[in-house]
């Protein structure tokens, strides 16, 4: 009779918990109960004993159960966390990763010679080299009244520019940088809208806008390296991309082909710009100071390059864009859409 009512007792107790936990922990706690109940009586234990017995593997069971998953947790977070990569052979720190949860990975590059690329704002097959054969004495001359108009607009805004930097040229050179990044991509914006509205193909002119944006942003990444801007000039610089950039915004939705134009003849002042530039290194009024790492990889220049060589390679890429945005405005003068005539991509 006493094995009896134990035995009911502990079926009991394995239903309640049963609701109380997981059914996995109430099979291995009835399975661990019955043997206890058994042992008990081989042993001529009492019914305390037995109830004992079957007690003692359910709070076990609950606490494996709970380390269980508490390690499941902790390899979640393992995999999660931040985890070491090659070292660094010269500061001797390894560096970290970031281990995606969606399997997402930095590709590992490396230049022709085997080393590490180390650029992560550009890739190797981004860079090139600049065509420096490109005349830099084209000009298009003003005949409309929007090409007169562009054409003051930008003569306008360069006497304070003179005023102010004189001739300090690497710090007029990062300032033109941070205005001349603007238009691309105001454009490339503006089209890639537009061709989301109309359901159309942009001629591949966003991707040229785009380009033409990412190489000027290139330019003011170069000149950071070469002159460290004072906080009176980074103020200077956010004042006048906030108003260049609504100003171009709104100039582009009225009339793209006055907008383009403009840039044409802000692409001139920076050739003449840049030209200066290059005299005063001449002169030796400026030190012709190792051209910058990031210099020597994009425009795949020789090691000893100099920064009279970073001086002419993105001179002539402002030659290019001249180019680009003169004929961007012929274009609409001629009545024509930019979709309508393909774009010159890689026209650097």
């Amino acid at each position: 009779m006493m094995i009896r009512g134990a035995t009911r007792s502990a079926n009991i107790f394995v239903v309640m918990g049963s609701r109380l936990f997981s059914s996995a922990t109430a099979r291995a706690v009835s399975k661990e109960a019955t043997v206890g109940i058994l042992t008990g009586n081989k042993l001529g234990g009492s019914v305390q004993n037995s109830v004992f017995w079957i007690r003692a593997p359910m709070l076990g069971v609950r606490n494996l159960g709970t380390v269980a998953v508490g390690e499941k947790e902790q390899e979640v977070k393992e995999k999660e966390k931040v985890v070491s990569a090659a070292g660094d052979s010269e500061n001797g720190k390894d560096e970290k990763r970031i281990v995606s949860y969606w399997g997402v990975e930095t590709p590992k590059l490396s230049k022709e010679d085997g080393t590490e690329w180390k650029w992560h704002c550009f890739r190797p097959w981004e860079t090139y080299q600049a065509d420096l054969s490109i005349d830099l004495k084209k000009h298009h001359k003003p005949t409309t009244f929007l090409d007169r108009l562009a054409f003051w607009t930008v003569k306008s805004l360069r006497w304070p520019t003179d005023l102010f930097f004189q001739r300090r040229y690497g710090c007029r050179a990062m300032m033109l940088e941070t205005v001349a990044a603007v238009p691309g991509m105001v454009g490339g914006m503006l089209l890639h809208c537009k061709s989301l509205r109309r359901f159309e193909h942009s001629g591949g002119w966003i991707k040229a806008l785009l380009e033409e944006a990412e190489n000027e942003r290139m330019h003011l990444m170069t000149f950071m390296e070469v002159s460290k801007p004072r906080w009176y000039e980074r103020a200077l610089v956010m004042a006048v991309q906030g108003v260049f950039f609504n100003a171009y915004f709104l100039g582009y939705l009225i009339s793209p082909k006055f907008a383009h134009r403009m840039v044409g003849y802000l692409e001139e002042e920076a050739i003449h710009s840049y030209t200066e530039f290059l005299k005063e290194l001449d002169k030796g009024n400026i030190e012709n100071v190792p051209a910058p790492a990031i210099a020597i990889d994009y425009w795949r220049l020789p090691p000893n390059s100099t920064l009279k060589d970073v001086v002419m390679v993105v001179r002539a890429d402002e030659a290019h864009h001249r180019d680009v945005n003169h004929f961007a405005s012929d274009i609409h003068y001629q009545g024509r859409e930019l979709r309508q005539e393909p774009a010159p991509l890689g026209y650097h």
